[in-house]
């Protein structure tokens, strides 16, 4: 497996468990303090900002014109 592969794959884990954590401290907290639910509200908002940018990166057609070379 090479280096830039390990290392993506590495980084990932380590990004889903910091936004696990991240989560679970929000939802704690909110259960916590009165009123404290309203923290969940810009979490959610980042969540999905995050996963519109991920859906455009995907469906990006400009961004493929590398699949069309030859190796």
């Amino acid at each position: 497996m090479p280096l830039d592969k390990f290392v993506l794959i590495v980084f990932c884990c380590l990004a889903g468990t910091a936004a696990t954590f991240w989560l679970t401290s929000l939802i704690f907290a909110a259960i916590a303090v009165p009123y404290g639910w309203l923290a969940l509200i810009p979490a959610g908002l980042v969540g999905y900002i995050i996963y519109k940018v991920i859906q455009e990166r995907l469906r990006n057609a400009d961004d493929d014109h590398y699949d069309k070379m030859e190796y």
